[in-house]
């Protein structure tokens, strides 16, 4: 979200719809998810990175989208509507929010991004802390300079599948 607002992002899905999570789909949790599964194991990692290095949930098609971002492809559209930007903070959902503390007033002053310095400083290979700080220093220290680094190295770190799962 923005200033408040809910922002709607265009993703194709990798995920089997059986696992998928929200009011759309009965509104079970991701922990809920995990759970019927009989994969316990996975939630403290999912609560602790908003993410799962091996999830069960994915499909195999969701996997290569993942690896190599073309999941994020219809996100294009985001931006062409104006509610996301090509570089800025990661959109979060709203349970996602209360990981930025005090810091969630400075996280919605600006647009969220399709990149940006997470997904070009470790992508999933870092903690969500260490995401929640990244999107802060960008917020704090954006210039034009930095989100031409940032496009740069994205372009890259697609290019390799770096951190991408």
């Amino acid at each position: 979200s923005r200033e408040g607002k809910e922002v709607y992002i265009f993703k194709f899905r990798s995920m089997r719809e059986k696992y998928c999570t929200g009011g759309a789909f009965g509104g079970q949790s991701d922990r809920e998810v995990f759970e019927k599964m009989g994969r316990s194991d996975l939630i403290a990692e999912f609560e602790r990175d908003h993410k799962v290095r091996l999830d069960p949930r994915i499909s195999r098609v969701g996997r290569f989208m993942r690896a190599t971002s073309i999941d994020e492809l219809p996100q294009l559209i985001n931006i062409l509507a104006g509610n996301l930007s090509l570089v800025g903070p990661r959109p979060i959902t709203e349970s996602e929010l209360k990981k930025y503390g005090d810091d969630k007033t400075t996280l919605l002053s600006l647009k969220p991004g399709l990149t940006g310095l997470w997904q070009t400083s470790g992508r999933n290979d870092i903690s969500y802390d260490e995401r929640v700080k990244l999107d802060v220093y960008y917020i704090e220290n954006w210039s034009l300079w930095l989100d031409i680094k940032i496009i740069l190295r994205t372009i890259w770190i697609v290019f390799v599948g770096k951190g991408a799962y």
